[in-house]
This record gives structure tokens, C-alpha cells and sequence, in this order.
């Protein structure tokens, strides 16, 4: 495991530092400010605009015409706390990447307590339904990922990308992406009509749960002028 994490960190870092090409130097930050591990600073460089205006008007209108009806059907059938084991159920599983970042990122504590976390929440907290971890014993969860461990080893973030269906992200967060679900068992163990299918929901259900959480999106469409996307 710890070969295949080495060969995915070489491969990724080298494919990450192609897509960002003439991006690399960014203007620093304000004075004072701190910038992140792998950042000069400054504003995202932004070549991919044209790509990234009409992904995020497709965004816009898969949100308003799919997510947030289904989101609200959801909300309707299930009540809140139904809901948030549902969202528990589903961070649980996903401890494989968060444990395997920590630990890259040279975060041993951080790397135990995802696994402890794991274990007790599987056992006590009904298959992860609960999160007795936190509630109980006070162990909070380390969201740490591959376009975060990229920065920790001082890899720039490239330029802006907003990904359908998923949102605003930069080069070197969507090479982490695709890395974080390598490292998924499944995606070994199962073939990739499975896989795929299986990836695509779990992340369609991450938006509805997280449209359920906030308020209704604006009906009007922002000009182009001023997107913030």
C-alpha cells in the first residue's frame, strides 16, 4: 500500500506541475498575510475562463433544475436526524483517503485518530450511523486530502477549474480527486461499470445532502460581468 501511495504521489505531483504550465508565479498576498504550503500568494490564475463560465452556468442550472428539487423531496421524507446518519454513514467510509493524507502529510496523530475513529464509530456507532467518536470521546475528524498533501510538499495549485457537477477546484485539488478514489479499495477489488456508477451517486448524494444545509439558490441568473465562479 504504502509502494502504491509512493507511485500515485510521483505520477500525480508530475501531472499536476504540467497543467500549470506559465501559471506558477502568482502575485503575493496582502501584507501580513500567510500564504498556504505550495502557494506565492495571490489570486488563481484563471486560463481555462471560457471552460470554466460554461461550467459554471451548467452548474447553476443542474442545481436549480435537479439538485435542489431532489433536495427538498429528501428533506421532506427524512427528517434531520435521519439525514445526518446518512452523512455519517457515508464520512465513515471514507476513511481510507483521509487516514493515507494524514499519514503523507507526516500527521501521525492526526492518521491514529482517523483509524480509532473508524473502529469505534463501525463498532459503537452502528456502522457509522453515529458518530459516537465525536459525541462521546470527543475525536474530530481530519478532512485532509491529496491536493492538500501536494501543498504540504510545496506543489503550487495551479489554475482555477470548475468542474461539473462538482464545483469550483484548482490543477493540482482535481489531480488529488482523482487520487483520493484510487485510493478506494473498491476500485480495485470491482470492476469499473461498478465502480463508476457507484462514485458518481455517492458524489450526486453529497450534493443533495449539502443543498439540504443551505438556504434556496437565487432565481435569477448572475450576469457575466459578475459570476463568481
Amino acid at each position: 500500500m504504502a509502494a502504491l501511495l509512493a507511485t500515485l504521489m510521483v505520477v500525480s505531483t508530475a501531472f499536476a506541475q504540467s497543467a500549470m504550465g506559465a501559471d506558477q508565479a502568482a502575485p503575493p498576498k496582502s501584507p501580513g498575510e500567510r500564504a498556504l504550503p505550495g502557494e506565492s500568494g495571490g489570486p488563481y490564475p484563471d486560463p481555462l475562463e471560457p471552460f470554466n463560465s460554461a461550467m459554471f452556468t451548467f452548474n447553476i442550472d443542474v442545481d436549480q433544475y435537479v439538485v435542489t428539487p431532489v433536495a427538498k423531496g429528501y428533506s421532506y421524507v427524512l427528517p434531520e436526524p435521519a439525514r445526518q446518519s446518512v452523512n455519517n454513514f457515508f464520512r465513515n467510509i471514507g476513511v481510507i483517503p483521509r487516514f493515507a493524507n494524514n499519514l503523507l502529510q507526516l500527521h501521525g496523530y492526526n492518521a491514529a485518530n482517523e483509524l480509532a475513529r473508524f473502529g469505534i464509530n463501525s463498532t459503537l456507532g452502528v456502522a457509522g450511523l453515529f458518530d459516537v467518536a465525536d459525541s462521546w470521546f470527543g475525536m474530530k475528524q481530519h478532512n485532509d486530502d491529496f491536493g492538500l498533501t501536494l501543498g504540504h510538499y510545496g506543489i503550487y495549485s495551479g489554475p482555477y477549474i470548475m468542474l461539473p457537477f462538482l464545483g469550483p477546484s484548482t490543477a493540482r485539488d482535481t489531480v488529488g480527486l482523482v487520487v483520493d478514489g484510487l485510493m478506494n479499495p473498491m476500485a480495485w477489488l470491482l470492476p469499473w461499470y461498478v465502480t463508476v456508477p457507484a462514485d458518481v451517486g455517492s458524489a450526486a448524494w453529497s450534493c443533495v445532502t449539502a443543498r439540504t444545509s443551505t438556504s434556496a439558490p437565487r432565481r435569477s441568473r448572475p450576469s457575466r460581468r459578475f459570476r463568481e465562479y
